[in-house]
């Protein structure tokens, strides 16, 4: 019998909380890392999860960054862009070679920033599709039955990497299932990264600029064609990457608004509204920025850019 993986996921909110909830609902060895009234919300009555009419309470182990003292095979990064100097130095004390970093953030390009953090250690890239936030400390509210996380080998990774780390992939590719969440290993992450971006960077623009929810992107309108001329300015800076998404993504990404409960928001929406620091730079600046240095007119993206750095005097 294989030996089990022992996970850490790093962050237990609208994405690290689900991932731990449902990998423990399926008996897998995992460790939550938060903060907070909502650390000591789980430390004594667990994670509960609500999906529509479904609620489960999951009995998770959790705990703070300074509390963990194991050595994980698999470490899932769940925090926001702007921890992530944060979460490398707790990686960096807890992880040993044999450990597989996979991140999960909102931002593109974040796992070969932080395997430039983290020399050592095999990380991978990764993405969710997933509509969830905390709705109070200890609960977790999913807002669609969608729930998949992508994760690969980026290119250039050596072959003796890859012939190492490739049966913990599978592994966990496994648990996943197990635990009624859609892996997907992918074989293209820097694509299918960017993929997942073409959406989550959209929506959060309108959502922040307008302060809208899906609802709002979900008819016809302004806001839903603002949605779709972001997806395509995402579509020509990939083009000039040499990253070739779908030809129909616009399609695909209006299927997953469309799928969205109309309440739905982007979290770089929700910390603005409630005054916290936000992920904008990476979601709407950053796209501005690969414009200019792939020489790409981004012009909805600037305008959107611009309304955001006066409202937030950034």
């Amino acid at each position: 019998m294989e030996k089990q993986l022992k996970y850490v996921v790093l962050g237990a909110g609208g994405t690290g909380g689900p991932i731990g909830g449902y990998l423990t609902r399926a008996g897998k060895d995992v460790t939550l890392i938060a903060r907070g009234r909502h650390l000591e919300a789980m430390k004594s009555n667990g994670l509960e999860i609500e999906l529509g009419e479904e609620h489960f309470l999951a009995p998770v182990k959790a705990c703070s960054m300074e509390e963990y003292k194991e050595t994980p095979d698999v470490i899932f990064v769940c925090v926001k862009g702007y921890s992530l100097d944060e979460a490398a130095d707790f990686i960096k004390r807890t992880a040993d070679p044999h450990t597989v970093v996979i991140p999960i953030l909102n931002i593109y390009g974040t796992g070969g920033k932080l395997q430039k953090m983290l020399p050592d250690l095999t990380v991978t890239d990764g993405c969710i599709y997933i509509a969830s936030q905390i709705k109070e400390p200890g609960k977790i509210l999913m807002s669609g039955k969608i729930f998949r996380v992508v994760y690969g080998l980026r290119k250039g990774t050596p072959e003796e990497t890859v012939e190492k780390v490739m049966p913990v992939l599978k592994t966990i590719e496994e648990d996943l299932k197990e635990a009624r969440i859609l892996p997907v290993l992918s074989s293209n992450i820097e694509r299918d990264a960017l993929e997942k971006f073409s959406f989550v960077s959209p929506m959060a623009a309108v959502g922040a600029c307008w302060q809208v929810s899906a609802r709002a992107m979900q008819p016809g309108g302004e806001k839903r064609d603002t949605f779709i001329e972001l997806i395509k300015e995402i579509q020509r800076i990939a083009s000039a990457m040499g990253v070739a998404l779908p030809e129909d993504m616009v399609d695909i990404n209006l299927k997953i608004m469309d799928d969205l409960a109309p309440t739905a928001t982007a979290s770089m929406q929700r910390d603005i509204a409630a005054g916290k620091q936000s992920e904008v730079d990476g979601l709407i600046y950053q796209v501005v920025r690969l414009g200019e240095e792939y020489q790409v007119e981004v012009p909805v993206y600037k305008e959107i850019g611009e309304k955001l750095r006066e409202r937030l005097g950034n």
